[in-house]
Formats: C-alpha cells, sequence, structure tokens
C-alpha cells in the first residue's frame, strides 16, 4: 500500500477548495495557473499520517497572508504579488535591461519603443490668410472681378470673410492709385453678394484696430484708411451711422479715430462729396490719369496707320473722360508734328469730333494752349515745333473747328489782347452790370449780353462782374452769385465760367490794392459756385495748376476748398450774403411739394422748371427729385417722370443731384412700402427708366447695388 503522504486528507482537501474560491473571489479566476500550482503558491503540504489536524487547520487559515520561500522563511506579500527577498517577483519581471537586436532574425519592429515626435499644427486662419493673399494678387494683376468672386467662394470658410477685407484694403494701402481704386470697386461687387453687410462693417473694423500698426509701414495710412471709408460710405457698403459706432469701439487717440474724424470731415461733409470721392483715384473709368494718357496714344497711331476715322471717335468716345479731351487733341498735333504725312488725316479726325460735338470748342482751345505752352520742350525733339504750330493754327481756323479767338502768346484758353475791342466790351460791361444791379432783371442782361454778340469775351465779363460786386454790399454779391446761376444755365459755358474766376485769381494781388478783404469775398464767390453747381471741384485743382504755388491766387483757392470742406458747408455759404436762398429747409421742403402738386394736377413743364429755378438751391435739387418719385408712385402717375426729363436735359438738375434724389428713395424703401406696398416694383421700374435715359452716375446701376436691393428685400 502506498505511502498516505502521497494522497490529501478530508481536511486538507476542504482547505484546497476554500483556497481556490478565495482565489476567485480576488479576480484570479481567469489565471492560466493549475490547481497543482496554487498549490505550490500557497505552500500547501500533506502532512504525515496520523498528524495533527489541528496545525493543519491552523496552517489552512494562514494561506492568505503568507508567502514561503525557498529557504522555508515566512515572508509577507507585496502588492501586485511582487516577491520580496529570495523570490522569483511578480511575473514576467526581469532584473537589468533589455536590448531589442535588430540583427536578430525573430527581430520584430514592433516591440521598438514608441517616440513621440513634436510636429507644427497648422492654423486655419493663416492657412486663410495666404489663400486670399494669393486671390488678391491675381485680381491685382489681371483686374478680373468675377474671377476673384469665384475664387473667394471656392476658397469656403465664410467665417474668415472680413480678415479677406482687411487684407485687401491694407494690400491696396501700399500701392498705386489704381490697386486702390480696384479694391474699392471689388468691394462693391462683393456686397451682399459674397460677402454680408455685416461682415463688411466688421472687416472695416478690424482695419480701424489695426491703423496703429498699419501706420508704422505705410506713412499716409490714415488719410489712405479714411479715404477708404468714404468710398465704402460713397458706394453704400457701409451705412454713414458705421462711422459713429466704431469711433465709440476705438481708443480715443488712436489712429483709427483719426481716420473716421478725415472721413467724416474732410469727404463726406463737403459738397458733391460722392463726385470727389469717386473721382480721387482715377475716377469713374477705374484707370490713372497715365493709363488714359497712353490709351490716347494707341488709339492716335492705330488711327494713324488705319485712317478709320469712324472708329477713332468711337474709341475717344468709350475712353468716357470728356474733360480730357484736351488731351487727345495735344497729342495728335504733336504726331501730327512728328509724322508730317499724318498732318490730312490728323486734321480729319479733329474737324471730325468737334462737328459731331465729340471734343468741345473749349477742350480743342485748351488743347492748342497746353501745346503751345509745351513748345520750347517739344522743339528739343522736332526743331522746326514752333514753326509747325504757326502753320496750324490758321488752317484749324479757317477750316472751321478751331475758335477764332485763340491766340498763340498767352497758351492760356481765353481771351486775347486788351486791344480797342476789348475795352468797348468792358465799358459796355461795367453800364450793363449797373443797371442790373438797380433793377435784379436777368433777363434784360442776358438780352444785352446776347445782343452784344462776343461770346469769347464771357470770361472778361464775369471778372468785371464779381469785381464790381466785391466792392459793394452784401445784397449786390448775393445777386452776382444768382446772376452767375442764370448765364450758366443760358449761355455760358463752364469753360467760360472757370477761366473767369482764373481771371480773377491771376489779379488776386492787383484787386488786394483796393478792395481790403478781397481774397477772402473771391473765395467765397468760389465756393458759392461750386455749390450752386456752376463750377465743379475738378475746376478748383485744374486752375490750382495753373497759377504759382505761392501766389494770392493760390491762397484764395485754398481757402475756398477750406470752406467747402467745413461741416453743413452747403446751407453757410448760401446764407454767407444773407440771401434769398436762406429760408429754412422744411420751407424748401413744402415749396418743393407744392410745385409738384400743381404739375402733377395739369401744370406745365415750363412753369414747374422756372419754380424749380426760382428756389435758387440747386444744390438741394435732389429733394425734387426724391418728392417727384415718391408723388409718381403714390399719385400713380408716371407724368412726373417728364418733368425729371425736362430738368435734366436743361442742366437743371445735375446727374449728381438726380443720383442722390434716387439714392434717398433706395434707402428709404422699406418705410415707403408700409405706405406703398409696390413701391420696390415701382422704383425699379423708375431706376431702369433713368438708366435709359443717363439720368444716374454709372456707379449707380452697379451690379452691387441691385444685389443690396435684392438684399434688402429678402431681409
Amino acid at each position: 500500500m502506498a505511502s498516505s503522504e502521497g494522497f490529501l486528507t478530508e481536511e486538507q482537501r476542504e482547505m484546497l477548495k476554500i483556497a481556490s474560491q478565495n482565489v476567485e473571489s480576488l479576480g484570479l479566476s481567469s489565471s492560466p495557473k493549475s490547481p497543482t500550482y496554487l498549490l505550490s503558491e500557497y505552500s500547501i503540504k500533506a502532512p504525515p499520517a496520523g498528524g495533527g489536524g489541528g496545525k493543519a487547520a491552523s496552517a489552512g487559515i494562514a494561506v492568505k497572508h503568507v508567502r514561503r520561500s525557498h529557504s522555508g522563511k515566512c515572508v509577507r506579500v507585496k502588492k501586485d504579488g511582487a516577491g520580496g527577498k529570495g523570490t522569483w517577483g511578480k511575473l514576467l519581471d526581469t532584473d537589468g535591461e533589455s536590448h531589442l537586436d535588430r540583427n536578430d532574425p525573430n527581430y520584430d519592429s514592433g516591440e521598438e519603443p514608441y517616440q513621440l515626435v513634436g510636429t507644427s499644427v497648422s492654423d486655419p486662419l493663416d492657412d486663410y490668410k495666404k489663400a486670399v493673399a494669393s486671390i488678391i494678387e491675381e485680381y491685382f494683376s489681371n483686374g478680373d472681378v468675377e474671377l476673384a468672386a469665384s475664387d473667394l467662394r471656392e476658397q469656403g470658410s465664410s467665417g474668415y470673410l472680413p480678415y479677406f477685407i482687411k487684407r485687401l484694403v491694407s494690400m491696396a494701402m501700399d500701392r498705386h492709385d489704381k490697386e486702390k481704386e480696384m479694391a474699392s470697386v471689388l468691394l462693391s461687387a462683393l456686397y451682399a453678394d459674397v460677402i454680408s453687410p455685416d461682415q463688411i462693417q466688421d472687416g472695416f473694423f478690424m482695419l480701424l484696430e489695426s491703423a496703429d500698426d498699419l501706420a508704422v509701414d505705410i506713412l499716409d495710412a490714415v488719410d489712405i484708411l479714411a479715404l477708404f471709408l468714404a468710398r465704402a460710405v460713397v458706394d453704400d457698403i457701409i451705412p454713414p451711422a458705421f462711422l459713429n459706432r466704431a469711433k465709440k469701439g476705438l481708443p480715443e487717440f488712436s489712429k483709427g479715430v483719426q481716420a473716421i474724424q478725415i472721413a467724416d470731415k474732410s469727404y463726406l461733409s463737403a459738397p458733391h462729396h460722392a463726385e470727389l470721392v469717386e473721382r480721387k483715384w482715377g475716377g469713374s473709368t477705374h484707370i490713372t490719369v497715365e493709363e488714359v494718357k497712353k490709351k490716347i496714344a494707341d488709339l492716335l497711331r492705330e488711327y494713324v496707320e488705319s485712317g478709320d476715322t469712324i472708329e477713332a471717335c468711337r474709341c475717344i468716345r468709350e475712353l468716357g473722360v470728356s474733360f480730357f479731351h484736351h488731351e487727345v487733341v495735344k497729342r495728335a498735333l504733336v504726331l501730327a508734328m512728328e509724322i508730317r504725312t499724318a498732318e490730312p488725316l490728323i486734321f480729319k479726325l479733329l474737324k471730325e469730333a468737334a462737328e459731331e460735338g465729340l471734343i468741345s470748342s473749349s477742350q480743342m482751345v485748351k488743347g492748342f494752349s497746353r501745346l503751345a505752352d509745351s513748345l520750347d520742350d517739344l522743339a528739343l525733339d522736332i526743331p522746326s515745333a514752333k514753326t509747325l504750330f504757326q502753320s496750324l493754327v490758321p488752317k484749324a481756323v479757317s477750316e472751321g473747328w478751331l475758335d477764332a479767338s485763340f491766340a498763340k502768346p498767352s497758351g492760356e484758353d481765353r481771351v486775347v489782347p486788351d486791344d480797342a475791342k476789348v475795352r468797348r466790351f468792358k465799358e459796355e460791361c461795367v453800364t450793363i452790370i449797373h443797371e442790373y444791379f438797380l433793377s435784379d432783371d436777368i433777363p434784360e442782361l442776358i438780352q444785352s449780353l446776347v445782343d452784344l454778340g462776343v461770346p469769347e469775351y464771357n470770361p472778361i465779363f464775369l471778372k468785371k462782374l464779381i469785381t464790381l460786386a466785391m466792392d459793394r454790399k452784401n445784397r449786390e454779391k448775393e445777386m452776382a452769385s444768382v446772376l452767375l446761376s442764370s448765364l450758366h444755365i443760358e449761355i455760358f459755358s463752364s469753360d467760360d465760367i472757370a477761366n473767369g474766376f482764373l481771371l480773377l485769381l491771376e489779379s488776386a494781388e492787383d484787386t488786394a490794392l483796393d478792395i481790403l478783404d478781397a481774397s477772402n469775398e473771391l473765395a467765397l464767390f468760389l465756393a458759392r459756385a461750386v455749390i450752386d453747381d456752376v463750377l465743379v471741384p475738378h475746376n478748383l485743382e485744374e486752375m490750382s495748376c495753373k497759377l504759382p504755388p505761392d501766389s494770392s491766387g493760390s491762397e484764395t483757392l485754398r481757402m475756398a476748398r477750406a470752406l467747402l470742406s467745413a461741416r453743413h458747408a452747403g446751407e453757410r455759404i448760401l446764407r454767407c450774403w444773407g440771401g434769398g436762398t436762406g429760408w429754412a429747409v422744411e420751407d424748401a421742403k413744402d415749396k418743393i411739394l407744392k410745385l409738384l402738386e400743381e404739375y402733377e394736377s395739369g401744370g406745365v413743364v415750363g412753369e414747374a422748371c422756372q419754380c424749380i429755378r426760382d428756389l435758387g438751391m440747386p444744390f438741394f435739387n435732389h429733394e425734387v427729385v426724391k418728392k417727384a418719385l415718391v408723388m409718381a408712385m403714390e399719385k400713380k402717375n408716371d407724368r412726373i417722370l417728364d418733368l425729371l426729363q425736362e430738368c435734366f436735359t436743361e442742366g437743371l438738375i445735375t446727374i449728381n443731384q438726380m443720383t442722390k434724389g434716387f439714392t434717398r428713395i433706395k434707402d428709404g424703401l422699406d418705410d415707403l412700402a408700409l405706405d406703398i406696398p409696390n413701391a420696390e416694383e415701382k422704383f425699379n421700374f423708375y431706376l431702369e427708366h433713368a438708366q435709359k435715359k443717363g439720368w444716374l452716375l454709372p456707379s449707380f446701376g452697379s451690379s452691387a447695388l441691385d444685389a443690396s436691393l435684392t438684399q434688402a428685400a429678402a431681409s
């Protein structure tokens, strides 16, 4: 019989069962250890046969708490099963470091320890800025608005569009006027269609916030940013109220606040500010003066090669710079001197342009005058320039397309020597003006001038009128300004007015010897002429170029500009001599409403025009346009459009005033729709009619405007 030492007693079996249950309760049931191994782990040993059960029981109780080492010592179990001194340690525990041998046939690269490698995280905003910078550069190169808009849509990230505005304007600020104009055009095109109005405002506010930083890199950043703000207001992509809101959100003495103040006071408060701002970077043609000159030179050379007069006239017309046609005349004459065989063709072109009214008589004279001024320089390249010019003038006069009053020496497009005829004219003028100051009879004065039959002396009459008025009381000064408005409508051209004032400015120092405050008085007359739409701001710039910088005339021009840039300049200048136009604005509105009601009820167009003229407030004629359109909508009587057509044809309501009137209606469409449900539909009809008739500035009909109207209707 085998030794009993190789078998377990019943008590020992019970103890083993209890130990197994304890192991399971500790979560070790999934351990791969066999029961036999557990026996050895807990050092359960079968006692000798006949041994005492008490000891066995006692040992069984201690199974969970002790571990016996190979030396037989009892040690406390460590946490996680790690061994103490003289034990094997916990599972897979190793002493020393293990190294992977890449040359080992069993090498597995997956066993290599992981190593964290630092990489730069891409910022979506930085990526967006780089992408739009590329779009802007491409746009500045090709000028394709549609392509730029398409690229911006494809770029996505509409939430970042204010950053596009900031980048576009800041890049344009450091470039030429061409890029500045292109940036403004692009913003107008994207408005409401691609970029929302709120995003436009956010973008400009970001620019204002960064104005101090921009000023570090761009010398005149504040002035340029101010002009961008003014242009945005004129283009109706930000409301005027934005300027005040933005100012509150900026530090008081920041460059951004300075830009807002300049935009408000120097640009938006000036009379005719829309036209002034739009032409600041090259005008509605969106090209610079240098580019216009290049286009003129190209079309003239092409004409000399082809001989196609009709095509050449079409190209001149498409330039859209009628105020710059004197450059066409000058360059054409120079070309005739350079290429002697081209003279007949050049004369044919200039004659054709004059006969069809493409180049006005004053622009023709001005072109000849500018060439006469530059003959000395031209003689360096063309030695016979003076002789050739002297031969060209009689031919042009004999063919009838150059005014016979033109004379060589002065180089100015105005009247010549003070001979007996001129002296007699001056004497007649003094008599006529004195009679006018007594009678206040404008039609009689106009008839007297017509009877004299010397329209080429009109600038001399203007000079005499203003000089006599300056030495009289405010009544006569007001009468002189009112007379100028009437003469401009009836018989004086814009060039007659400009040349008359130029004569006054050139003789300002002599006039000051006789009239103590001549400079201030003349500045007021100039400013009043601009307010009355007799002169345009561009005329002042032209005069400035013709005067010595330090002369009394130049100083007078600067004073006139300062008067025009002041807040509420229009009303102040109109009241400076206590003129009849000094009534309250509300009274003027009432008069306008009454004359329109009388016309609508069956009045005569001529009488209505005379009533508008009698108001003597040409700067306020946009109110006539606005009230006429509202009345047409309310009364459903489109006959009122005939009145606007007549006013525009006569020059009574200028294109700027007409555009301003339509703009005011557009701005108030939401309120107007409360009283006239189909107001938007009627306005669009009137707008289309006005555009066909040429009443409005080209910029008014841009896609940006149409988009803004659609947006307003949708909201």
